[in-house]
């Protein structure tokens, strides 16, 4: 983070002119329509998902057979053991560790054949993390089938099996909405670029839900920027006061572009749904009172992600069933009684006699106590950091955050919402 202090222009002065980003430009014409590309793999080659069977000459594109490192053993954990600059098959060079997770671990490698830079998610050589990966192998290729102008999800490009490790090699994009947040010291985007990621937000849920699929993980980790050239801007929420680390600066991204990620927890419509689902700090109502879930949980998920984006931070800090459902009245008021009525067994023991919420009496801490208390109601939340467009906001929130999900917005009812469909849009965009 840049810490000197500005001597371009007064301090009570924006600058008469501001670097035009890709998001303060009128949105562009939609992509011509082409045919789905064939790509490199067994699996696209006939329409299905078989067993792998590797390694053959043709696979390898004329690389050397035998180019992969000895063979060692996985970690006590199932994750693929490697080193940086050797290889992963002969086809792809290891060039960084991009991240880990649950699942495994995300490699950014260099295809030697294509000659571009992917990343590749290498699965746990546990039986349940591989068949997990194969319904996600799965939802990919159904998603990729579809999606003929590659804007709305990653896209896949191979998977194969190596040394008993599902891997799916994927296009290389730029850094999560979250990680951008973090490392930009959690300050908020501005309206006009909140509005354009929500709408690239809600038109890719609204093409799952089209396909009959439930994403069931939405949240800033998931939603990556396509590029990761950012700009850095003055705060001018800092430029009326001092600082102690003289952070007059901030990033914001060069483009809006985004795309969704990690399929591995998606539902098709038709299947058993499990009884939790989604992170915890976007997991809706019914999701915890378990009454069952479908598509509207998503919405929800979209809501808490759309308020992390203006305000910076997630709106429900929590790691507690009851904390979390007192912090949703805190914000959005009380639930409504047919819910709670209807709410799960393992459900009731947060409520006193099936009627209202045990809170502050179940409250496990003054902690707790305090985290909630201090949480201003939606409104107001969204007036602390939104100036203009703030009613079709507070608005547009009300209807994703609704607790019945029978009456939350769909995803394409919210993009027909006038946050989206009036023009707001400006030369210079408040900060």
């Amino acid at each position: 983070m840049e810490t000197r202090r500005i001597i371009e222009f007064p301090m009570d002065k924006r600058p008469r002119k501001k670097p035009r980003l890709t998001w303060d430009m009128p949105p562009p014409l939609p992509p011509p329509k082409v045919l789905p590309a064939i790509y490199c793999g067994q699996e696209f080659a006939n329409g299905g998902i078989s067993n792998f069977l590797y390694p053959n000459n043709m696979f390898y594109g004329g690389f050397p057979r035998y180019g992969s490192p000895p063979w060692r053993p996985d970690d006590k954990d199932g994750h693929y053991v490697f080193s940086i600059g050797e290889n992963l098959t002969p086809r792809y060079r290891i060039l960084s560790k991009m991240g880990e997770g649950t699942f495994g671990q995300v490699l950014e490698c260099f295809d030697n054949e294509k000659q571009e830079v992917v990343a590749i998610k290498i699965v746990r050589s546990i039986n349940k993390y591989r068949e997990a990966a194969m319904i996600e192998i799965d939802v990919l290729q159904r998603l990729v089938r579809h999606d003929v102008g590659r804007a709305r999800c990653v896209q896949i490009r191979n998977w194969f099996d190596y040394r008993n490790h599902i891997c799916i090699v994927f296009e290389r994009l730029g850094p999560s909405l979250y990680d951008f947040l973090r490392k930009n010291s959690y300050r908020s985007f501005p309206v006009d670029l909140v509005r354009e990621l929500g709408r690239q937000i809600l038109e890719s849920v609204a093409f799952m839900h089209d396909l009959q699929l439930i994403h069931t993980d939405l949240k800033p980790e998931n939603i990556l920027l396509v590029s990761s050239e950012c700009i850095k801007v003055p705060d001018y929420k800092f430029l009326s006061r001092s600082t102690k680390n003289g952070s007059y600066f901030k990033n914001l991204p060069k483009s809006s572009a985004i795309k969704l990620i990690d399929f591995g927890s998606t539902t098709f419509e038709n299947q058993d749904h499990s009884y939790v689902v989604s992170t915890r700090h976007y997991r809706a109502p019914e999701v915890i009172l378990g009454l069952g879930w479908n598509h509207p949980c998503d919405l929800w998920s979209v809501g808490c992600i759309l308020v992390e984006l203006f305000s910076g931070r997630a709106l429900f800090q929590t790691h507690e069933n009851l904390e979390h459902l007192a912090m949703m009245e805190r914000v959005l008021g009380p639930f409504p009684q047919h819910m709670v009525l209807r709410a799960d067994h393992r459900a009731e023991k947060y409520f006193r006699r099936g009627a209202r919420l045990n809170w502050p009496d179940g409250a496990t801490s003054r902690e707790s106590l305090r985290a909630v208390w201090k949480l201003p109601c939606l409104p107001n939340l969204i007036m602390q950091h939104v100036d203009h467009s703030a009613g079709d906001l507070i608005d547009l929130l009300q209807g994703l955050l609704r607790y019945d999900p029978a009456g939350r917005l769909t995803a394409r009812e919210a993009l027909r919402h006038p946050f989206f469909i009036r023009d707001h849009r400006r030369f210079g965009y408040p900060l």
